[in-house]
């Protein structure tokens, strides 16, 4: 009984020395996410080794794991630059991207943890400034917005993907022009709008016009053709074709008094 605490101390602490072993050994990455060994006896991170993938992993305890997520993300952007003639223009942007999860050991050798501010974000900014500055408030505020949306993501693309960063994309959510420039602008295109207002009511009234005049034009056609169709011995014999047809009806009584001016019957009649 007097051995038993003697050969317990040894036991608790070997038993402890396994269990900081086994927990420090012990890795769980999550879904979306994969983890860069640190290898402290060798020479750190090996770029050419693969990431660990979400699940569990058992490393050596001297080592330890840079957890790195691996899913899209978003960040926004807010930037001031200059357009083509010197003006500062507010831009509202969000970013999507993601590391390259096959480079993310070189990534985190090369750039770190801290890719985002190192990489990205100067990268965004400095095509910002160089695709807005190819262009005027006018076309920012309008119809290049789309354009200018992706220039900068081809540019920002162009720098961050050698530094394995996989860009998705850059959705402009906004352009913040100076109030006195924006109010310019606004008055411009409403004039331009109520311009063309007033061409399309020009030209529709033009062509109205033209129809009134076409429509009157075949009808005085047709009454000169008919006019010199019509001659006095076609207008004697509808005449007497119109008196024959009255005489015949049964509620008229028809009484023949000479003739007229014309050579055609007078007829008298009641019913």
């Amino acid at each position: 009984m007097e051995k038993l605490p003697k050969i317990a101390l040894p036991v608790i602490f070997i038993i402890i020395v396994v269990l900081i072993i086994l927990f420090k050994s012990a890795v769980t990455i999550d879904s979306g996410h994969a983890g860069v060994v640190h290898e402290t006896l060798s020479d750190g991170v090996d770029p050419n080794k693969a990431p660990l993938g979400p699940g569990f992993h058992v490393i050596a305890p001297w080592n330890r794991v840079i957890d790195y997520e691996t899913r899209q993300q978003e960040i926004p952007e807010k930037m001031s630059v200059l357009s083509s003639n010197g003006l500062d223009i507010k831009l509202d942007a969000s970013v999507l991207y993601q590391p390259e999860v096959e480079n993310l050991g070189r990534l985190h050798l090369e750039k770190g943890e801290d890719y985002l501010n190192r990489v990205l974000q100067p990268a965004i900014r400095s095509a910002a400034r160089s695709v807005v500055g190819r262009y005027t408030p006018e076309q920012l505020y309008s119809s290049k917005r789309d354009a200018i949306q992706e220039e900068i993501f081809e540019e920002t693309k162009k720098i961050v993907e050698p530094q394995y960063i996989q860009l998705n994309d850059i959705l402009i959510r906004d352009v913040t022009l100076p109030p006195t420039i924006k109010e310019a602008i606004e008055r411009k295109l409403k004039q331009e709008q109520e311009s063309l207002e007033y061409e399309f009511r020009l030209v529709t009234a033009t062509k109205e016009a033209e129809k009134v005049r076409i429509e009157a034009q075949g009808k005085a056609d047709a009454n000169k053709i008919l006019s010199a169709s019509l001659t006095d011995k076609i207008l004697q014999d509808k005449g007497i074709d119109a008196t024959i047809k009255l005489s015949e009806s049964p509620n008229s009584k028809v009484i023949v008094i000479g003739s007229g001016d014309s050579g055609m019957p007078i007829i008298l009649g009641n019913q």
